[in-house]
């Protein structure tokens, strides 16, 4: 998985626009809000759907569907990933950009929710044709993107290379170099030092205050982090360091456990040297399946989505569960989860430190003068602290889950913002 800007995947059970408008409802039925404002807020201010030629290798135009949808943009530019998948849709890109506004109102960054992309298997591509795909993809978007519009950044499918030769087209056409078009560049194009760290970063960030929350002490605690790729991997490299025992982590062929402690640092992540976290010698093997229900503490799913089902919810024998993918808990496992007070802390929350950084990413683009890696630490650490103590006020005042005190920081900020601005004409 990258470090991507927003959730990935819809709940299982329904779209991600039924997802989306299920979680703003929630949050509305707490504060007082205009209902023409939650009314708004449950469609797309508009999505655009364009066609891509692409000459392939041998000669052939193979013709391709992209989209990019705008949610709200009363907080500032429309922010939000840009993916290459099979199974990339209208809706899923609709519903994807309805939470990405909700995660950049509960980091209070200045940004409205946008979501991208194009139908198409990345790993049948050629690196020539996935370059020719991206540069004729940005110039499709080119009337509706740019540094004070949309920003576009890497998801599914996509990377650092894939930013730069979107950043590249675009300023062609533009005359002059447009760093600030897109976040989650090389660093030496315009990206931020840390962007790629950042999503596992703030998870780290956010367990740490977690179990100050609940009053663990690090050294006594366990943790199983499923998916040992950017996001896994560097929240867990965080929580060593802090002095927790991560007894296991797995990579997309399997698990490794080991109940005295695994050493995070001589684990190669899986984004390093695919499969060798599933063929490091350690005690015991375990499943994907079978390491979200270990007896631990703490369970960080950082893989994909949907991983904790109606299914699965009450075999987990976690006492905390923190979301280091997008969307891995679907609906019916919350309510399980609920039930048991088991208590989730969110994606949108968690592993916000990937827009976070974007954002830091756009600042120094547009003020042409880039930050040392321990700055862009600091604001971030400074950024998800502000974060947490607003949600942890609401969901101390609200008999509320963590999940809905986050919606409901992110929708009275939203809803504050659009009473302002007012409706024109």
């Amino acid at each position: 998985m990258t470090g991507s800007d927003e959730p990935t995947k819809a709940n299982a059970e329904e779209s991600a626009v039924e997802t989306a408008r299920r979680q703003l409802e929630r949050a509305a039925a707490h504060l007082d809000v205009d209902e023409g404002t939650v009314e708004r807020l449950r469609y797309p201010k508009d999505v655009y759907r364009v066609t891509i030629p692409v000459e392939r290798d041998d000669g052939t135009t193979e013709m391709f569907t992209g989209y990019r949808a705008h949610h709200d943009s009363v907080r500032g530019p429309f922010k939000g990933g840009l993916r290459y998948h099979p199974d990339v849709t209208e809706d899923e890109c609709v519903g994807l950009s309805m939470w990405m506004t909700w995660k950049c109102a509960v980091m209070d960054l200045p940004f409205g929710g946008a979501k991208g992309g194009v139908v198409v298997n990345p790993k049948e591509l050629s690196a020539e044709e996935k370059e020719r795909l991206t540069r004729r993809f940005a110039e499709e978007l080119r009337p509706v993107i740019g540094p004070m519009k949309d920003i576009p950044a890497p998801d599914m499918g996509t990377d650092p290379q894939t930013m730069a030769w979107f950043m590249d087209a675009y300023s062609m056409q533009e005359g002059q170099t447009e760093p600030g078009v897109v976040t989650g560049k090389p660093p030496v194009v315009g990206g931020s030092y840390g962007r790629e760290e950042a999503p596992g970063r703030s998870v780290g960030i956010i367990t740490r205050e977690a179990m100050k929350f609940y009053g663990w002490d690090p050294e006594e605690t366990t943790v199983a982090v499923q998916g040992f790729g950017s996001v896994g991997a560097n929240a867990a490299r965080y929580l060593d360091d802090l002095g927790a025992s991560i007894v296991a982590v797995s990579d997309v062929d399997g698990a490794i456990y080991d109940p005295d402690g695994l050493d995070t640092n001589d684990v190669e992540d899986h984004d390093e040297t695919p499969g060798m976290v599933s063929g490091y010698d350690a005690p015991q093997s375990l499943s994907n399946e079978e390491l979200l229900t270990l007896d631990v503490d703490i369970l960080i799913p950082a893989a994909i989505g949907n991983v904790l089902t109606g299914e699965n919810a009450r075999d987990v024998n976690a006492d905390m569960i923190v979301e280091g993918a997008n969307g891995p808990t679907t609906s019916t496992a919350d309510q399980i989860f609920e039930e048991r007070e088991i208590p989730v802390i969110p994606d949108i929350l968690a592993n916000a430190g990937g827009v976070t950084v974007s954002y830091f990413e756009w600042l120094q683009d547009i003020n042409r003068r880039s930050w040392r890696l321990e700055r862009v630490n600091e604001e971030l650490e400074t950024e998800m602290l502000r974060a947490w103590n607003a949600v942890c006020e609401e969901f101390e005042n609200r008999d509320v889950t963590w999940r809905d005190a986050t919606y409901i920081v992110a929708l009275s900020r939203i809803a504050e913002a659009h009473e302002s601005r007012g409706l024109w004409p």
